[in-house]
């Protein structure tokens, strides 16, 4: 390569080659061929006729790549608005913009870096690496994917390409690439070619922050406006950011620390962040790619060599931020997902992260933010988040205009310092208000505190139990459990694992309404096992929640939300049952403008997105109804704290929370019933509330009284005099009065029922089978035996011997609990020491202090002694000890025949056995 390289600067020198429009012999004649074995490689053609034939055929339309590269612009803004168009939210490429002028003004320790990581052979390949494609593709299809586009590549692709080729495949697309890349290789051969690229490269890339072209980005990062005072780890992390800007924004990475003195803070990324990671391997790589820094290579600059220990010696330097110079944004947050979702309509979603035109084109964007809402939406959050951490709470409330509630005093020294809130119009999927972090622009709280992090887009978090949602649909979509379905709410071993209820209590045979309704996790649990931990997993994917891994790690335990999700996808799949199963795609932007006032987006002519049926409407129903029970007093007296009123009157609402281990995590999702306009938004919120470190607070509290506060605070104002409606019942629902605890219809000895919701075809069909009659000794309640006092009468007892018949493992479980449970509520034991619980609300029991039916006697009463036929009939048998003794000789005396005068009154046990009769009665 180096001798290669000797000979382009000889032949520069020499003036052979022609800038400009004039085309390099020797150039094209290397170009071609690899062009040609390129194509090969993409497409997998054999024959010289066909690449050709290719190279004509994507060609066209491309434009003169001279012209496009000498015309290059880095000046036009783009603006952002509200749905209204007329509150302006942000603009585009005003805040960072610097240009480099010429090469001469670039450190060779900046370039070295970038070619070191981008594209090692940029200063000798024809504008395309076709070894690193051979390479890129093997990896690929070994499932470890590789980039393989060179710095000319990315450079045309980002600057030189007509947004018709990106028309097609992506293969088509990669294709026009290379063309233009190797045009642009032709128009400006050489070395000098080379640096003109490079700082036409380094201007136009985005570097996370707002900063476009790297002196931005080192102004931006660390002050620093001599780009030859960089160092060499500020220059290797620099060239670090551009694989994905957005990710490896180093204000995104940064915490908060004490500095040096013990008495100033300051931005760190921490040395375990993938970016400064990925700055090592850049500095690894600079000590086998580099160049300009490297004594004795052809293209070394003068004073500017490195040696392998300076280059290894930077992997030790501390990434330190100077403070950050926010921009001016409204909803800072909710921009951030605008500028992500622009960057797919304009430049593709492989690009959307690395999008020039963004900052470029002059675009007017539409955004779907209500701002209203978002206003509503951060005055909450601030409320939440940052009020109970301040010095003087009732001072900053005052501020932000929020009364000192109770809920929010509560707060006070719980050591949760952050809060984010995300609303969906769930019937369209728009956006009305997001809420990434407390507040974008508040100073950061250490690392507990990182204010532009966004927690529901960005960040991986556990949803506990608020997950329910997912792994309930489950069994109902496939019609294997119904809202009846019973299951024991007994501690388990279920292999290693043995989890509880939050509250340590074991409440026997409980319903899944019941059990969502309490959020129990043991029922949750076998739930999933019974149909399926890898389907629920699978469920979860249909209704559009991500996971970082692609199968499920959790095993059961997925049921109870310990694998880490993003919050904004789970309040998607929310809205998905809220609006029938139909998962509508999350949007930012209603529209998208050019300079010019023509609409780029959406497409004119093409239809609204209709959405995906991901779960049935019955099914969506079923687990609303249950829901929504918990924003509804007379049934849950507990969640029911957390209802949304509007003058007096209830709004009907669903609820579900989630408190993650440590109270690390809460979570609060929900969602209204649909206005009746079908222009008004319906809405699905999601709040949470926590440490931006995933710290464990030290006075924690749980999901109920933080984010379900902050759920019921946002919507009560934002849905303040909209008309209330309620939740419509789809066709195919039955409603079937079932035994309220075991769910099935009543039987003999069923003491109450609920009608429940039922799917069409999965009602139940079998009477109530576990309380049955038995046979009891009504004067001492035990077991009845011939002979006992009597009278006999059949009463209904509880049997639980057939549940969970199919588990062995569970089923032995359960007898231990029964075995507590006969002993009454409040028995402690178990492998995890719960204690048996009738299910209620505190103090309140809707079906009674009962399990459904009182446990059966285990002992049998003792039969009475019966009188022989030679006792006397008034007297009864003499004891032996009373008995005169008589010589064996002697006769008994003889007793003369008495008639006993009748008694007044009966002989009791005379009367008990002349009335005694079998009686049945029906008892709970």
């Amino acid at each position: 390569m180096n001798t290669t390289l000797g000979r382009r600067q000889r032949h520069r020198r020499n003036g052979t080659g022609r800038r400009g429009g004039g085309r390099s012999v020797r150039t094209v004649a290397i170009a071609l061929p690899l062009f040609l074995f390129g194509t090969f490689v993409l497409l997998g053609v054999v024959g010289l006729v066909t690449a050709v034939g290719a190279y004509n055929i994507y060609s066209q339309g491309l434009p003169d790549p001279l012209q496009a590269f000498q015309n290059l612009s880095f000046s036009e803004q783009t603006v952002v608005d509200d749905r209204t168009g007329k509150v302006e939210l942000a603009r585009f490429g005003t805040t960072q913009r610097q240009v480099v002028a010429s090469f001469s003004e670039l450190p060779p320790v900046v370039v070295d870096a970038t070619t070191s990581i981008e594209d090692k052979t940029f200063w000798s390949n024809a504008g395309f690496d076709p070894l690193g494609i051979v390479a890129a593709a093997i990896q690929t299809a070994t499932g470890h994917d590789r980039g393989a586009s060179t710095i000319t590549q990315q450079l045309v692709r980002a600057r030189l390409l007509p947004q018709s080729a990106f028309a097609g495949s992506i293969y088509e697309r990669k294709i026009r690439e290379i063309i233009q890349s190797i045009r642009l290789t032709q128009e400006f051969p050489g070395i000098d070619g080379k640096q003109r690229m490079m700082v036409a490269y380094l201007n136009q890339n985005y570097y996370g922050d707002q900063s476009y072209g790297i002196a931005a980005a080192a102004h931006d990062y660390f002050g620093v406006t001599d780009l030859s005072k960089l160092t060499i780890a500020q220059a290797a992390i620099l060239a670090a950011i551009p694989q994905s800007p957005s990710t490896n924004d180093l204000r995104k990475n940064a915490v908060s620390q004490t500095a040096a003195d013990g008495r100033t803070t300051q931005l760190v990324v921490p040395p375990t962040a993938e970016i400064v990671i990925r700055r090592n391997d850049v500095l690894e790589k600079m000590i086998v790619n580099r160049h300009l820094t490297l004594t004795g290579d052809p293209l070394a600059v003068a004073g500017a060599a490195l040696t392998d220990a300076q280059i290894r010696a930077a992997e030790s330097d501390p990434v330190i931020l100077v403070p950050t110079a926010n921009p001016n944004w409204r909803a800072p947050h909710f921009v951030w997902q605008v500028r992500a979702q622009l960057g797919a309509i304009l430049c593709g979603p492989a690009n959307a992260d690395n999008c020039p035109a963004i900052d470029t084109g002059g675009y007017q964007v539409t955004t779907t933010l209500n701002w209203k809402m978002q206003q509503s939406a951060e005055k909450w959050t601030k409320a939440a988040g940052i009020a109970p951490n301040s010095p003087n709470p009732a001072a900053y409330l005052k501020s932000i205009k929020v009364p000192f509630q109770s809920w929010i005093s509560n707060l006070v020294g719980r050591g949760v310092y952050n809060a984010a809130l995300e609303a969906l119009d769930y019937r369209t999927g728009q956006v009305m208000a997001y809420v990434g972090s407390a507040d974008y622009y508040a100073p950061p709280h250490g690392k507990k505190f990182q204010p532009q992090f966004d927690v529901l887009s960005d960040g991986w978090r556990q949803s506990g139990s608020s997950f329910k949602l997912v792994n309930y649909l489950t069994g109902l979509d496939n019609h294997t459990m119904t809202a009846a379905s019973t299951f024991m709410d007994v501690t388990t071993d279920f292999g290693n694992y043995i989890p509880t209820d939050a509250d340590l209590a074991e409440r026997g045979p409980v319903r899944m309404r019941q059990a969502l309704q309490l959020s129990l996790n043991i029922p949750a649990i076998k739930n999933a096992i019974e149909v399926g931990p890898d389907q629920v997993f699978a469920e979860a994917e249909k209704l559009g929640i991500h996971f970082q891994q692609p199968t499920n790690t959790a095993g059961a335990s997925i049921a109870i939300g310990t694998l880490e999700v993003h919050y904004a996808d789970q309040l998607g799949a929310y809205g998905a049952v809220a609006d029938g199963g139909v998962l509508m795609p999350r949007t930012f932007i209603l529209q998208v403008r050019d300079s010019s006032g023509a609409v780029v987006y959406p497409q004119p002519g093409s239809t609204p997105p209709t959405g995906a049926q991901v779960a049935s409407p019955q099914a969506s129903y079923v687990l609303t109804s249950m829901l929504a029970s918990n924003t509804d007093p007379s049934q849950n007296p507990f969640w029911g704290l957390r209802a949304i009123y509007d003058n007096g009157q209830r709004r009907p609402a669903t609820l579900k929370t989630g408190t993650t281990n440590d109270q690390i995590d809460l979570a609060a999702f929900g969602y209204v019933a649909p206005p009746t306009d079908p222009n008004a938004p319906a809405l699905a919120v999601a709040a949470w509330m926590g440490n931006s470190d995933n710290s464990i607070p030290p006075n924690g509290t749980v999901a109920l009284e933080s984010a379900a506060t902050l759920w019921q605070a946002f919507l009560t104002d934002v849905t303040k005099g909209t008309p209330i409606t309620d939740f419509q019942k789809p066709p195919g629902i039955v409603d079937v009065a079932v035994d309220a605890n075991s769910g099935l219809l009543p039987g003999p000895f069923t003491t109450h029922t609920f009608t429940e919701h039922f799917i069409a075809g999965t009602q139940p069909t079998q009477v109530d089978d576990t309380k049955v009659a038995v046979a009891i000794d009504s004067a001492t309640g035990l077991l009845w035996a011939d002979g006992c006092v009597g009278p006999e009468v059949q009463k209904g007892f509880l049997d639980l011997s057939n549940e969970d018949a199919a588990f062995p493992t569970w089923q032995a479980a359960d007898r231990g609990w029964i075995a507590r449970a006969m002993k009454g509520p409040g028995v402690r034991g178990g492998p995890s020491g719960t204690v048996t619980a009738y299910f209620g609300f505190g103090y309140i029991y809707p079906f009674g202090r009962t399990w459904g039916a009182p446990f059966a006697p285990t002992q049998t009463c003792t039969p009475v002694v019966q009188p022989s036929a030679s006792c006397d009939p008034i007297f009864g048998c003499p004891s032996p000890s009373a008995q005169p003794s008589f010589p064996p000789s002697a006769p008994p005396p003889s007793q003369p025949a008495v008639t006993p005068k009748p008694s007044k009154k009966p002989h009791p046990r005379r009367v008990t056995r002349r009335r005694r009769r079998r009686v049945t009665i029906r008892a709970g």
